[in-house]
């Protein structure tokens, strides 16, 4: 198949370059300046597995501006905030005969996908994959080969050709896809897991794993599914798992398989980038007032992670002020 992976961040680059190794053209496009001189630089993009055996795999990489090719399919793994922006500039070579896959974190993304794509040509998933983007020019795959899992499914709920050719691709990829038969309960299931593991573990800055050994980490964590549950509940929102199961997962997640992962939140915070907490949180919150349930817990916890990310802010400001302070005092010693 051929594939045009819309952002070349740390899952598009797992995507694409895994999709690459099991036959298939792939083309990534991005409009991260620093990220395509590195990797122009470079001739390809420097990989590693768990932080060793780094190596340079080649791959195609344009712009929005400069692509004109005509993939089989677009697979989206931008930042939410960022979709809008990376459509519009795509948009001249979407054509009627291409499909739009995507596993992004946080909700709202499908109803911009919508505006471009045919909702029989929409497939959504979910992936409980870590990858980490050390630096422009590098991505880390946390995790042996074959190790995470997704799903995947129709926005019409009605597998075709092309969903099933998708599913192949993603198997030989060892990306361990499941095809579901719920769309919106299965991307709202994901939501609700990253409601406790993305905004705890980037609130306190903390390894998922030292959050899962955490005697508070169910309490803390139930508290956070029951809101979810009950609004999905109101609102008529299938789960593919129930509250048990997916207090299950959360704690093998967090203390078997990827213990020293820190999530995609977190690796936007520190690195100063706006999070997605008012697409997780934020969403099922919003989403609770639209059925008047007042989602109490996750309302404070998306102010408390907007705390995390002023508070830095403040912090930079405040290093910045005095490395300026101190620079004519160096000069004259």
């Amino acid at each position: 198949m051929k594939f045009a992976m819309i952002g070349a961040g740390a899952m598009g680059l797992r995507y694409g370059i895994l999709l690459q190794e099991a036959g298939n053209d792939v083309t990534f496009i991005d409009t991260w300046q620093p990220h395509i001189d590195k990797i122009r630089e470079q001739g390809g993009v420097y990989v590693m597995r768990d932080h060793k055996d780094r190596h340079l795999t080649k791959i195609k990489l344009e712009t929005p501006e400069t692509f004109d090719g005509h993939p089989d399919m677009f697979i989206f793994f931008t930042k939410q905030m960022q979709l809008q922006d990376y459509l519009d500039r795509c948009s001249h070579f979407f054509h009627e005969d291409q499909y739009a896959f995507t596993a992004m974190n946080g909700m709202g993304h499908i109803e911009k996908l919508q505006k471009y794509f045919a909702d029989d040509k929409i497939i959504g998933g979910t992936a409980l994959i870590a990858t980490v983007l050390p630096g422009p020019g590098e991505v880390d795959f946390m995790g042996k080969r074959g190790a995470g899992k997704m799903n995947m499914c129709p926005l019409n709920e009605k597998p075709d050709a092309m969903c099933q050719a998708l599913f192949d691709e993603l198997q030989k990829a060892k990306m361990n896809p499941t095809l579901t038969d719920d769309f919106t309960g299965t991307l709202m299931t994901k939501v609700i897991f990253n409601s406790v593991i993305n905004t705890i573990c980037t609130m306190f800055e903390l390894p998922m794993g030292e959050f899962g050994n955490f005697k508070g980490a169910y309490q803390m964590g139930r508290q956070l599914i029951d809101e979810a549950y009950d609004i999905c509940a109101r609102a008529d929102i299938k789960l593919v798992s129930s509250r048990d199961e997916e207090m299950a997962a959360l704690d093998h997640n967090t203390r078997i398989d990827m213990p020293l992962h820190y999530p995609s939140m977190y690796q936007d915070m520190i690195k100063d980038r706006p999070t997605e907490v008012d697409y997780i949180n934020g969403y099922i919150a919003e989403l609770g007032r639209k059925y008047h349930y007042e989602a109490s817990t996750h309302l404070f916890v998306t102010q408390a992670v907007h705390l995390a990310e002023f508070h830095r802010q403040n912090l930079a400001k405040q290093r910045a002020i005095k490395a300026k302070q101190e620079a004519p005092a160096a000069q004259t010693a």
